[in-house]
């Protein structure tokens, strides 16, 4: 059974993910969902008396939740969580609760012509800002990346993003195919997976890979390094930030920012006089992330992957 620290600093059962998001947000009365989506967890927060900004980079989705969820009590914000705009209406709004869900909602991967998925025919795009790039041509493709990118540079993405120990070779694959014809739907990047892995490949590589991909083109990672500790000191003096990572690569930089963040000296271990700040900048609420459990993930198989972690800000006198 999984624990997560309770305002008491005691410890209490969470069984599953949706209720460790419930706990988190129990006492808030601003918070930000900074990755709006399908407007799921706004609608949670919302219901529990909190009031919440909405952001989110894809402007079909703030449109949809505009329409499912109004204006009684959600402010909204069109870009991406870590953009200037963002950072600064979320330090304006002064909240109690930031929940980052850094997974594709189920709204993009259902429709085919957003190119988040594997199945036959889907584009090879996977621009999180939807349509407007799409038409204005704006920003960098998976059919870009996989175009253009030098062999080293695609071996990292495979390596690196979807711990593919096969991926320098499929990044050769993928060059060798491309001066033959280039990249242009899902199905022409299936079979250079299997060209590599083999026919037994499946659903569950190309998931991997075609995630991999998607990280590359949005920047994700880099993107959630830069952001964590703007949001962190947006909030107010004991605030939660919350974060449900679906990835290795995500999962770490949340695990080490957040430790880092709790201990008291940062300072080289063997240095004899501590000069940086020495004092915790806050807590660490989940000793271990939290996942989903076996009947959550039967009931939403595309959580199967979340980890959830929760860092409280210290109080005005801790400072």
């Amino acid at each position: 059974m999984l624990t997560v620290a309770s305002e008491s600093r005691s410890t209490y059962h969470v069984p599953v993910l949706a209720e460790a998001v419930q706990s988190w947000a129990r006492g808030g009365s601003r918070a930000v969902d900074a990755t709006l989506g399908g407007g799921g967890h706004a609608a949670l927060l919302r219901s529990a008396g909190v009031t919440v900004l909405g952001i989110d980079r894809d402007p079909d989705a703030i449109a949809a939740a505009r329409e499912q969820l109004g204006a009684n009590g959600m402010e909204y914000h069109e870009g991406s969580f870590a953009s200037p705009g963002a950072l600064a209406a979320v330090a304006a709004f002064q909240p109690d609760r930031i929940l980052l869900d850094l997974g594709v909602s189920s709204h993009q991967i259902d429709a085919i012509e957003r190119g988040f998925t594997f199945r036959p025919g889907a584009p090879l795009d996977m621009r999180m800002t939807g349509a407007r790039s799409r038409e204005s041509g704006a920003g960098v493709t998976a059919r870009d990346i996989l175009n253009t990118w030098p062999v080293e540079r695609l071996s990292t993405v495979f390596t690196d993003y979807a711990d593919e120990r096969r991926g320098r070779a499929l990044a050769k694959e993928v060059v060798r195919r491309r001066l033959s014809a280039p990249f242009a739907i899902s199905d022409d990047f299936v079979n250079a997976i299997r060209a590599v892995l083999g026919p037994r490949s499946g659903p569950p590589d190309f998931a991997r890979l075609f995630q991999a991909l998607r990280i590359a083109v949005n920047d994700e990672l880099e993107t959630l390094a830069a952001a964590l500790p703007a949001l962190r000191d947006a909030l107010v003096p004991e605030g939660r930030l919350g974060v449900i990572t679906y990835h290795s690569g995500e999962d770490r930089i949340v695990k080490h920012a957040f430790r880092e963040w709790g201990r008291d000296c940062i300072c080289p271990p063997r240095q004899p006089v501590c000069t940086c700040r020495g004092r915790a900048l806050g807590r660490v609420l989940t000793k271990k992330a939290i996942v989903p459990e076996p009947r959550e993930i039967a009931a939403n198989p595309r959580a199967r992957s979340a980890r959830f972690r929760v860092f409280e800000k210290a109080a005005v006198d801790d400072a």
